[in-house]
């Protein structure tokens, strides 16, 4: 009688990330850091470009969020009061299980990063400096005090959204040292272990869409640039 089949199982992985919310992270990140450095060091030429390289990767997102795979669509992880209450009491008890994709603490942190990035981009659009030499593409549309304002807005959201980073990065460490889950794994790899009994489901998404996405950021972002002046 053949005897039973003891060895280990192979853990079951799951994708909960694509490749354009992977990319979108992780320049992102670098763009920022980017950003902050190019400005302490008053080199406006770089800073400027990166900042229109983040306004790229801004509309691609907000379009990825409505077309995109089914982790990065904000019907998917944005959620309501209850469901938000009902995670955060399981952070601390026994009924804390992993989410596919952001959970809804996440998915209003990402809500209110997105927000947070709009406004500094669309603030230095209209940015003015000190002297007047430089200036966003849209400085033209507003007047000398108004685009010192604005430079103020985006230099006080820039700072605000360092502290918004700071928190994201807590909350990572937390997540890991208390619940025991690796969630910059994933965002490397687009791959986390199932948990037992998890369903596992295709996260959709194509490359045309994605495609059309980088070509609509790229063609927004050259209207912006030239000043809506063709």
């Amino acid at each position: 009688m053949p005897s039973a089949d003891t060895s280990p199982t192979k853990p079951v992985s799951v994708r909960v990330w694509d490749t354009p919310i992977r990319l979108f992270h992780w320049l992102l990140v670098a763009l920022l850091g980017f950003s902050w450095w190019s400005g302490k060091q008053h080199d406006m030429e770089w800073h400027r470009l990166s900042g229109y390289s983040i306004f790229a990767l801004l509309i691609f997102r907000i379009y990825w969020g409505v077309v995109g795979a089914r982790t990065a669509r904000f019907a998917q992880f944005v959620r309501g009061p209850r469901a938000l209450l009902a995670y955060a009491r399981s952070l601390t008890g026994d009924g804390y299980a992993p989410k596919p994709g952001h959970n809804p603490i996440g998915g209003w942190s990402v809500v209110l990063i997105l927000a947070t990035l709009a406004t500094m981009v669309i603030a230095g659009l209209f940015s003015v400096d000190v002297d007047g030499l430089e200036s966003g593409p849209l400085a033209d549309y507003v007047s000398f005090e108004q685009g010192r304002l604005a430079a103020a807005i985006h230099h006080f959201v820039f700072n605000f959204l360092l502290l918004l980073v700071a928190l994201h990065v807590l909350a990572v460490l937390f997540y890991l040292a208390r619940l025991g889950q690796n969630l910059i794994g994933p965002m490397i790899t687009g791959r986390r272990r199932a948990g037992d009994g998890e369903p596992i489901e295709e996260l959709g998404g194509s490359a045309w869409k994605a495609l059309l996405g980088v070509a609509l950021a790229g063609l927004i972002l050259f209207v912006t640039v030239r000043g809506f002046r063709l």
